[in-house]
């Protein structure tokens, strides 16, 4: 984890909402049928919970718990909490990635955007995985963008003689994520069947400082946190990081493009062997 933990905005989070649930909905196109009539799925890294309730939408009769160990975007998620429209159940509960466990077997254990905040996160791949039912699915995807102008201006700027003794340790490095084969080359490790791609989604964001609002609900709240006793250092920051983005990612008529690369991974678990009749 960074070393200043970040507080999570759900507010500032949501305003990008369509753009960051794109690829979940992608992630889920890819996900077979999961072994029991009555799925248990997991959420790990739920947010705010927006996209934990597509997974209702998916797989009608499921229990469904969406995890996160934010605060902040446990309270906004529990307001989906409860029956689902065709007879499963959603709720949420406090978790923290780096060492959370299914507490009974999952058919589904989906994380969306979440780990590459969990440093050596392929480690808990076979603890996961050996709590998968069989014929159960591990689903991930994470962001392949921290040697994109949006993170490598950040790191530089934290780095900047102004910036580093306060910021040094705070952000992620661009070795945060694997590449798409590091993560086939764990995953088939574990005997699961694998599924990895890539995909660059280009955003086109409305708004003055498109780019400066979309970090602030993600990337850059380390940095915030890390500021956050010093509203002037704060704010020195941010103007530094708008005029750099400015100029990495111009506005045009019709609003900012923003590139987004993003790593995808689908691993199936071995069914369970067939008993031969008698």
């Amino acid at each position: 984890m960074p070393a200043t933990a970040p507080t999570w905005d759900p507010a500032q989070y949501l305003r990008h909402a369509g753009h960051r649930a794109r690829p979940f909905t992608d992630l889920l196109a890819r996900i077979e049928d999961l072994p029991a009539d009555r799925p248990r799925i997991a959420d790990l890294g739920c947010g705010p919970g927006n996209v934990t309730v597509l997974l209702a939408d998916r797989w009608p009769t499921a229990r469904i718990t969406g995890y996160d160990n934010s605060p902040q975007m446990l309270e906004r998620a529990r307001r989906h909490t409860g029956p689902t429209p065709g007879g499963g159940h959603l709720d949420f509960a406090p978790a923290d990635a780096r060492t959370w466990t299914p507490d009974e077997p999952c058919d589904l254990l989906v994380s969306n955007a979440t780990l590459q905040w969990v440093p050596g996160h392929v480690d808990r791949f076979p603890d996961w995985i050996d709590h998968l039912a069989p014929g159960g699915t591990l689903a991930l995807q994470v962001p392949g963008n921290f040697d994109a102008p949006s993170h490598r201006l950040m790191r530089e700027l934290a780095d900047s003689r102004r910036w580093r003794d306060r910021l040094a340790g705070v952000l992620r490095h661009d070795d945060a994520v694997l590449t798409p084969e590091g993560y086939l080359a764990h995953l088939t490790a574990t005997g699961c069947t694998a599924d990895v791609w890539e995909t660059t989604y280009v955003h086109l964001l409305p708004g003055d400082d498109a780019v400066l609002d979309w970090v602030k609900g993600t990337g850059l709240r380390p940095v915030l946190a890390a500021l956050d006793d010093d509203p002037e250092a704060r704010d020195a920051f941010v103007a530094e990081y708008r005029a750099v983005l400015r100029a990495a990612y111009p506005a045009r008529e019709h609003g900012t493009p923003f590139p987004f690369r993003r790593v995808f991974a689908v691993a199936r678990k071995p069914a369970a062997p067939r008993t031969a009749d008698r």
